[in-house]
């Protein structure tokens, strides 16, 4: 009985094992890619953490936005926070709005992040991560994208801090702000 037992655990712990490799595998060849450039930029509506209510995408058309996925957690998002602040006030008496999209955090530690680093342009919460994974295929944070005027995503997107690749973050900034 004991040996039928252990047979029994030993077929579920394979069966668990290859249902994980098939899912591993149908990511890999079937996921989702980061959406492309010239396209409308995935739509999403979520709860603002320094202010009240939603914001929604679609009510900035007709402005540049600067959208930056980011963490509490994330080492690399600390250091660019102070840079993301500078470049919003530098930009902002120009027609251009940054939004922080806040992805797999608690709220809470959201929250004492901006406080800590003095952040003041507009924040929402992605809490469980499905916009930033699932609407723009994120794997690694920071991400930052571009949206033009119009709603469509211009430029080349920035993967890491915008402090490191500031060329990046002008060059894909002016394509939204001049269409």
């Amino acid at each position: 009985m004991t040996h039928r037992l252990k047979l029994g655990g030993q077929a579920v712990a394979v069966v668990a094992v290859v249902a994980l490799f098939v899912v591993l595998v149908w990511r890999l060849t079937h996921g989702a890619s980061p959406p492309a450039t010239g396209v409308p930029a995935p739509a999403f509506s979520l709860r603002r953490l320094n202010g009240s209510g939603t914001l929604r995408l679609s009510s900035l058309r007709g402005k540049a936005v600067v959208l930056n996925f980011w963490a509490s957690w994330c080492g690399p998002c600390k250091a660019e926070a102070p840079a993301l602040e500078k470049l919003w006030h530098q930009y902002r008496g120009k027609g251009v709005v940054f939004v922080g999209i806040d992805s797999n955090d608690a709220s809470s530690d959201a929250r004492r992040f901006l406080a800590a680093h003095g952040i003041t342009y507009p924040v929402v919460s992605d809490t469980n991560g499905l916009v930033a994974a699932n609407r723009y295929d994120i794997a690694g944070l920071p991400v930052t994208y571009f949206v033009d005027r119009r709603g469509r995503l211009v430029g080349p997107h920035v993967l890491g801090p915008v402090n490191k690749f500031p060329s990046a973050f002008r060059s894909a900034l002016a394509v939204a702000m001049a269409s």
